[in-house]
Order: C-alpha cells, then structure tokens, then sequence
C-alpha cells in the first residue's frame, strides 16, 4: 500500500539564521520531508510563508541573541492559518510560542509532537554562576515538561543519551531516537595520500558556538602544548559570548594565528574538507550535528568524553577518544594523529563510510515521517 503524503506543520522560534544548530536542522528536514514528497509549512521569525514577530523578553533575548537564537511571539490568527488543514504539528521548542502553537493546535483537533533538542545543561552553561546552584538541571528537566512535554505522546530525540535522561527525569512519553542527520552537501574530498607528508601549517578544525559548554579553551590549551605547536592552524567556526575572549587567549598561547569566527552554513563543507583533523571538546551536548558533518567529509575526529555529551558516541577507535577537559591528553592525541598519517588516511576514509551509512538526513527524515504518521494514526 501507498502511504499518502503528510502535510506537517514544523514550530520553532527562530528560521531566519543556519547559523543556529536547532533552526539548521529544522530547515534541513523541512526540505528533505519536501524531497520525500510531504508538504511542509514552516511557523517561526523568518519563515517564508508563516513569519512570526520576534518577542524581547529582557536580558534573556540579549544571551540568546549572541548564539543566533530569537524568541518568537505567539499569535493565535497566526497558528490558526498556518494549521489549517495539515495533518500534525512537530514543535521545538518549550517555550510560549511553543506551547500556544500546541495549544491551538489541539483546540482545532490537530495531534501534536514535539522534539527535545534544548539540553537544561546547555541552558544552564549559559547562565554564569546560577548554574552552581543545586538541583538546578532538575528543576529545568521538570520545567520543561511542565510547560510543554507532558501533554505530548511521541517526542523526538536526537540520542540515545537523551532518551536516558528524559527517563531518568520522569518523562512517559513514547520517545524516538532519531539523528538530526546531515545534509548531502557535506561530502569528503579527494582521498588522502597514506604515504604523503604533513602539510604545513596542519590545519586542525572545531565548529560550534563560541559558548562555555563547549570548552573550546581547552582546545587551544592542547594545541599550545602539541609537540606540532609551531606547524598547527586552528580553525573555530562559530559565535557567541566567548569569541573576543577565545581571541585573546589563542593570540596569547598559539604560534600561528588562529581563525575563530562565523562561518555562512554554505561555506561550511568546503571548509571541513580543507581540514586535517577535527576536535570537539563540548561538555554537553543533545547530539553534535557539527561532529557528523566533519566525519561526512572525512574529517578524523578527537572528541571529548563527557557524561553529558551524546558526541563520545560517533567515536571508532582509543585515539579518537579523550578525557573532558584535559588539555594535555588531548594535546597526546592530536600528536598522535599528526605522528600517524597512514593510520589518518585509513580512518578519514572509515569515518566517511559509515556515517554515511548511519546519519544521512534522508533517512532520519524517513524515520521522522514515521513518528508523525504513528501519532496522526492514534490521534484518530
């Protein structure tokens, strides 16, 4: 039998910048449910057709704004117009547009999903001191589905790590673990050469908001202490509250300049493939999208294990695997690889193989199209 094609209403805050992990996503399933043949119609700040005002909430859109994410304001003529006639109603985020969009959606008899894609650790990571008080990360899990999750059946998650956590946090809805995936346009280039030289400088990449959670200090402590100190150029992609002090302190502790700053969603496959190695050190994270698109071009990783990070996950071998926050041991790594380019042309080709096999956008988008049917089925 043919299944007949959804028409699926996607919520989420901000789709005016790629910039914004959640909102990229969003965009990158948007076009992919469209590939497939489903109707999509995007409700945020900066949709084509569906376009919310943005909502100043005092201090907290300052923070956010800074990791190229806004709040939008809800409008009941808004969701109406936007829903009418779709099928179901996919929601990612927890907060007032949110949660009126799930209202009003329910008033009109339209079943509602939703996604988890804000860790509470994230948010705290960016709330200065308040994140030492105790109990804090429980109070936001709890907050959360107080506001939103609770009356939801089926929610998306990105990892099997958050899955984990929304249990261990009381959650009871059916969750689906599926991948963010990445776009085709992330892709290796030429193979590497096992028997060619280092190229000098070695170019070592780290994609992600410039923010406390995903440490990137300890980066360029590592690369600082590298026997290769002198050979290396690094290269952080990405914005946020922390890009004029990571300046500092790279141009204080780094031979060779390094390059930190935005970098347009367009440019970013070209500059994964100019790379020789990729380091991520976030301490917590729903899933890593940026780790799978450098693997997708064959970009051999070193990651941090953390225990509030799903990144560990994407790593294949020892050497791709490194203590959180330990800049020396990190540092032991990336000379590793730098000392080993045979064994860094093997795995850039393994590393490619199989996250293509394993977190296309297609198929997560398949197994998505599946979760919405399963709640549009019981709904009725």
């Amino acid at each position: 039998m043919v299944e007949q094609p959804l028409t699926i209403a996607l919520v989420i805050d901000t789709l005016a910048n790629r910039g914004n992990g959640t909102s990229n996503s969003a965009l990158q399933f948007a076009d992919e449910l469209q590939r497939q043949g489903h109707h999509v119609r995007l409700v945020g700040v900066g949709s084509p057709d569906y376009p919310a005002r943005i909502n100043k909430v005092p201090l907290v859109s300052w923070v956010a704004s800074k990791q190229l994410m806004q709040f939008a304001e809800p409008s009941d003529t808004l969701f109406r117009t936007a829903f009418a006639g779709v099928d179901v109603v996919h929601i990612y985020m927890p907060f007032k547009f949110g949660r009126r969009a799930a209202k009003i959606a329910r008033d009109m008899g339209i079943p509602v999903t939703a996604g988890f894609h804000l860790q509470p650790e994230n948010v705290l990571y960016s709330a200065g001191p308040l994140r030492h008080i105790p109990g804090l990360s429980d109070f936001l899990y709890w907050l959360f589905r107080q506001w939103l999750y609770r009356r939801i059946d089926h929610i998306h998650v990105p990892t099997q790590m958050t899955a984990s956590l929304l249990r261990a946090h009381g959650y009871k809805a059916k969750l689906h673990v599926i991948s963010n995936g990445y776009s085709p346009d992330y892709t290796p280039g030429a193979p590497r050469d096992p028997n060619a030289p280092n190229p000098v400088p070695f170019r070592i990449i780290a994609s992600g908001r410039l923010a406390r959670e995903k440490d990137q200090i300890t980066l360029i402590k590592a690369v600082a202490l590298s026997k290769h100190a002198a050979d290396i150029q690094l290269v952080i992609a990405g914005t946020g509250p922390l890009k004029r002090y990571l300046k500092f302190r790279s141009g204080r502790l780094l031979a060779r300049k390094a390059d930190i700053g935005f970098y347009k969603h367009a440019d970013m496959p070209e500059l994964l493939r100019s790379g020789d190695l990729f380091v991520h050190c976030s301490i917590a994270d729903i899933e890593s999208v940026s780790v799978i698109e450098a693997m997708a071009c064959g970009l051999v990783p070193v990651i941090a294990a953390s225990e509030l990070s799903a990144a560990s996950q994407f790593a294949m071998l020892d050497e791709s695997l490194f203590p959180v926050h330990d800049a020396a041991l990190l540092a032991r790594r990336i000379d590793w690889w730098i000392d080993h380019p045979a064994e860094r042309a093997q795995w850039s080709a393994e590393y490619a193989a199989h996250t293509k096999a394993h977190y296309s956008v297609e198929a997560s988008v398949h197994k998505f199209a599946d979760m919405e049917r399963e709640a549009v089925t019981a709904a009725r």
